[in-house]
């Protein structure tokens, strides 16, 4: 009995299209090169000079993240163009918190059925968020797995390293009397979705449905990509005015500035120094939230806390300020542990 010949398509994999993706996505790569990198997509690793990059005693820091149940929402609505952005953000801003400058990331993919269209558009959007960090994007993986995702769903992940000299790790000196310095979220980046997905399910409202707190559709303004911190923060890392960082993501201000304070030494947070984003304010109410636990899932408008000495804090905020951010004094270090709040969000 002759048997017809299968082959590797007819199971559902179809590597002409995975080489077509390469080479659409070649110039996107291409476009976040910077100084170290070694070679262009195509071969079994990425290749990257840290001499060239202009290190003299490097110390490696790597980071890797996904972008959580916010992947639902892109993938509900077709609007997937920018989580690229939050799967870099997520890992080089964390990169930044240890005192390392962002240096190269790789993606991983992986889908049931792959469209060429549909992953170019992620992989671009992993490319802006990687220019947009000072990043390259050297490499990656694209896994075409039938019958392990349904129709139209698809998973993200990323990795990412940076590097310092020795001896310039951070958090580093921070003491009593210290000032805090919060930056300014964009929305809800991409922690607390599964709580967001409750929420606006049980409100009644479809993805596309006219935003109640603000402009465009639900699902649009909540695929606001999270904010890249890492250009502005650079240079006060650089000379050291910076000694501290806390990436404010899952666990909110309550969980993650602690993270950066030794031993002995709490952070005091004014609630009143900025005005809670109206996404946050009507997850809020629909989920008839306290406040503590508002601050302790959402970043509820803060995506990033800065530690400097008081002598520092008007130069880094101007600093920041000048570069884009919007920066607001948010507290001190004081004697203690944990987060004290004065004052009230809601």
């Amino acid at each position: 009995m002759t048997k017809t010949p299968v082959t590797y398509a007819d199971a559902g994999v179809d590597i002409d299209a995975g080489n077509a993706l390469v080479d659409r996505i070649k110039p996107a790569a291409k476009s976040t090169n910077r100084s170290g990198v070694m070679a262009g997509l195509g071969g079994f690793g990425g290749l990257f000079d840290l001499k060239a990059a202009g290190f003299t005693d490097p110390i490696l820091v790597a980071a890797t993240d996904g972008v959580g149940t916010k992947l639902r929402i892109a993938i509900d609505t077709g609007l997937v163009d920018h989580v690229g952005v939050d799967l870099v953000a997520m890992c080089v801003n964390d990169l930044i918190c240890q005192g390392a400058e962002p240096l190269f990331f790789l993606d991983y993919f992986a889908t049931g059925k792959l469209s060429v269209d549909h992953a170019a558009r992620i992989v671009e959007g992993i490319a802006l968020g990687c220019r947009q960090a000072g990043c390259a994007l050297i490499g990656g993986e694209t896994a075409e797995m039938p019958g392990m995702y349904p129709p139209g769903d698809f998973d993200l992940a990323g990795f990412s390293v940076g590097a310092m000299e020795r001896g310039r790790s951070l958090p580093a000196g921070i003491a009593d009397g210290d000032v805090l310095i919060g930056l300014a979220s964009d929305g809800v980046h991409s922690n607390g979705f599964s709580l967001v997905r409750r929420l606006v399910e049980d409100a009644g409202l479809s993805w596309d449905a006219a935003s109640p707190w603000g402009e465009g559709t639900v699902g649009a303004s909540l695929l606001t990509p999270t904010r890249v911190y890492v250009t502005p923060l650079l240079p006060g890392i650089r000379d050291g005015r910076i000694k501290g960082m806390a990436h404010i993501t899952g666990g909110g201000l309550t969980e993650n500035v602690p993270r950066m304070l030794p031993d002995g030494l709490a952070a005091n947070i004014d609630l009143g120094a900025w005005d809670l984003p109206p996404v946050f304010r009507w997850l809020a109410q629909a989920g008839a939230m306290e406040q503590s636990e508002l601050l302790k899932t959402f970043n509820a408008g803060i995506g990033m806390v800065l530690a400097v000495a008081e002598s520092d804090a008007a130069s880094v905020m101007a600093e920041v300020t000048a570069a884009g951010e919007t920066a607001v004094r948010l507290g001190e270090v004081t004697v203690g542990q944990g987060v004290t709040y004065q004052g009230a969000l809601l």
